[in-house]
């Protein structure tokens, strides 16, 4: 079990808009987060290039190298977010581009994950949300099913309905509890 007296959780919001309700969803768990766990929402990931290999070398864009420092300084990593047409958006993707690299030794490389979202369909962003997993799992991160939250937005608002907010913070608890297996050399 993780000291939850000092868990820091990286927070990759999968939309850019101001007043995106996945935002909001992510403001929220920081500010309701338990005792001794902070997220750090992760802001600019906007301004990160697209990944291309040319550019990561010695001078790598500013955006992206402190988009991996602050994954790397994390405890744990968590997406929040939207579905855009079946599948995770762009901006999210190119993150988790940039801190999978370099292969085998990015930011993101045995960190516990988790994702969580909501969209106005009936279905809750779970393609994008499925999507976001594998990607961070193949780039090295311990994908914590027990985390994932694709909440439908249809006939509640997840921003205010009580039960909503007890499964996402119920689901921030079970990737701050996380202790991945240590297996044995």
């Amino acid at each position: 079990m993780t000291d939850t007296q000092s868990t820091r959780v990286a927070v990759l919001v999968g939309s850019l808009r101001a007043d995106s309700l996945n935002r909001k969803l992510a403001e929220i768990l920081r500010d309701e987060a338990p005792a001794g766990v902070t997220l750090d929402i992760i802001e600019g990931l906007g301004e990160v290039p697209f990944y291309n290999e040319d550019l990561d070398g010695e001078s790598a864009p500013a955006a992206a190298v402190a988009l991996r420092e602050r994954v790397a300084s994390a405890d744990r990593v968590l997406a929040v977010t939207p579905e855009y047409n079946g599948t995770m958006p762009a901006v999210l993707n190119n993150a988790i581009d940039w801190i999978s690299r370099p292969y085998g030794a990015g930011a993101v490389v045995g960190k516990p994950f988790g994702v969580i979202g909501a969209t106005p369909t009936p279905y809750g962003g779970k393609w994008a949300h499925g999507d976001t997993a594998r990607s961070a799992g193949i780039a090295g991160a311990i994908v914590v099913e027990d985390v994932t939250v694709s909440q439908p937005a249809v006939d509640v608002d997840p921003t205010t309905d009580p039960e909503v907010r007890a499964k996402l913070l119920a689901a921030l608890g079970t990737l701050v509890e996380f202790a991945p297996e240590v297996s044995a050399a």
